[in-house]
């Protein structure tokens, strides 16, 4: 087996203040509901700075100082391995601006289950607020995709 393999790179960012987080209503076809801004990483683009450019892009607001904080990755119908980079912060400025990704807005941690959310969204959060879950992971066993938080 080779040591290398074709990969899609992509962020995600809560966005927090305190106990409201910033949430997007995402118009996408292939991944419409509730969730964070974010979007792919440039070819030789930091990982840091595609997830300020995605949030501002997506949001108008400037991020700063963005905390890993998690992973989510799957293997994509291509045999690439798709990876979403989880980010947080509570340190911005700007005036909130949606964009033709969806329209963008705050809420209190606790709505969240009164949205449609993207799918596997919820579990996803998970990964976001947890001290000790780090890894969201799809694979694929005996033709059925098994979700697994690490």
């Amino acid at each position: 087996m080779g040591k290398s393999e074709k990969a899609i790179l992509t962020n995600m960012c809560m966005v927090y203040d305190g106990d409201h987080i910033l949430v997007q209503d995402r118009v996408s076809s292939n991944w419409p509901g509730i969730t964070f801004p974010g979007g792919h990483i440039e070819k030789e683009e930091s990982f840091s700075e595609s997830v300020i450019r995605e949030v501002y892009e997506e949001t108008g607001l400037v991020i700063k100082q963005p905390q890993l904080c998690g992973v989510k990755q799957f293997q994509t119908k291509n045999d690439e391995r798709y990876i979403v980079f989880f980010y947080k912060s509570e340190q911005y400025e700007g005036e909130l601006t949606s964009s033709d990704e969806g329209n963008v807005f705050w809420i209190h941690k606790e709505q969240l289950k009164d949205y449609s959310l993207a799918s596997d969204f919820e579990h996803m959060f998970k990964v976001f607020e947890s001290d000790y879950l780090s890894e969201f992971h799809y694979d694929r066993r005996d033709g059925n995709w098994n979700m697994k938080l690490l």
